[in-house]
């Protein structure tokens, strides 16, 4: 364990406990959330730190007790009991964590090859992840969509978010960040006459939200073209040219949104998943200079790995990266999702704690 870190971490606390009692903090509302959102995270690490000091001083007096009078010595033993347990969980708050976890995501959904069908499992996922946030009491936003035919989704960009900060610094990005990447389903679509199963996936891109201060952008350094909106089969959805395209020219990300009726709606809609795209960026580049540094955990859509299966025959859901496998496919899609994301976040601590630096995977 490492003293001079928790006492870093401590000090920290102390610091941010301070700046969330001085009212002036509160007239910028972006930078009380943000030290709000520090502050949530070190709470466990303070109580945890108070717990393990004062087991150490009960002892130390029960063992005195003990020296006067032999009777006291079971309860020392029994205070000495607890101290391996506390000191593991101290342990386990100060090795370094996610620095998005407190954060905000996008998740985008894209549907693959296999047309409608991917379109209309798209939409499946959009309404899982939607149901799941219902269920965490988090606030949901759809930021542009474009829907297939026969009601699926080609592709959506949905923002989620906790309300005010996460307790523990958990926030969305804690959760869903094990989410990105090649979706694959197994079913037999409303599309085929025959009966035959098919496979088909859609992709998951999960980023965490950036504000602002997390990401600079030179507004020299953009494109930003206009266009009229269109619906499925090029149906047009308004008359005027609403829809806004942002090309960041340096690296060439391009976001396009077209769901509100007012240009500059969709002008900020688009810079929030831009900034996003250009956080995770960034993260990607900062872990691929570091070799020892945790590897990013958002995946891109086009990424041949596959992480997950639905399987509808069998109402089987499998995570290929730990080998988990649940035969509850209808209550998972109906948003009931703590079970695998679970074994994905003990998975990821247990690598953390043996010194892995990236989820286990199969």
């Amino acid at each position: 364990m490492s003293s001079e870190r928790l006492a870093a971490l401590l000090d920290e606390y102390a610091e941010l406990e301070k700046r969330l009692a001085d009212p002036a903090i509160h007239a910028d509302q972006g930078t009380a959330r943000r030290v709000g959102r520090r502050y949530a995270e070190l709470v466990p690490l303070h109580k945890a730190a108070g717990e393990l000091e004062q087991a150490r001083a009960d002892l130390a007096a029960a063992r005195e007790l003990v020296a006067e009078d032999p009777s006291f010595a079971g309860e020392a033993e029994s205070i000495a009991a607890t101290l391996p347990a506390l000191e593991e969980r101290l342990a386990e708050l100060l090795i370094p964590r996610d620095p998005h976890d407190a954060k905000d995501v996008i998740v985008e959904i894209k549907a693959g090859e296999g047309g409608e069908e991917s379109a209309l499992f798209a939409g499946d996922l959009l309404r899982m992840y939607t149901r799941y946030a219902e269920r965490r009491g988090w606030l949901t936003e759809v930021l542009d969509a474009q829907d297939s035919d026969l009601g699926g989704v080609k592709d959506v960009s949905l923002a989620i978010k906790t309300k005010g900060v996460p307790e523990g610094g958990n926030g969305v990005w804690s959760r869903l960040k094990w989410e990105g990447g090649v979706h694959r389903v197994q079913r037999v679509p409303v599309t085929e006459s025959q009966g035959r199963i098919h496979t088909s996936a859609a992709g998951v891109l999960v980023l965490p939200e950036a504000e602002e201060v997390d990401v600079t952008i030179d507004p020299n350094e953009l494109r930003i073209d206009v266009f009229r909106s269109s619906g499925p089969g090029g149906q047009s959805v308004n008359t005027t040219d609403s829809a806004v395209r942002i090309t960041h020219v340096p690296t060439g990300i391009v976001v396009s949104c077209q769901n509100e009726k007012s240009q500059l709606q969709n002008r900020e809609q688009a810079m929030r998943i831009l900034r996003a795209r250009l956080l995770a960026a960034a993260q990607e580049q900062a872990d691929a200079a570091a070799s020892d540094a945790r590897k990013a955990q958002v995946r891109t859509v086009d990424r041949s790995e596959r992480i997950r299966t639905y399987n509808f025959p069998q109402n089987r859901i499998t995570d290929h990266r730990i080998g988990y496998t649940a035969y509850n496919l209808d209550l998972a899609l109906a948003g009931d999702l703590d079970g695998v994301l679970d074994a994905l976040v003990e998975a990821d601590r247990a690598a953390r704690l043996a010194g892995d630096t990236e989820l286990t995977r199969r």
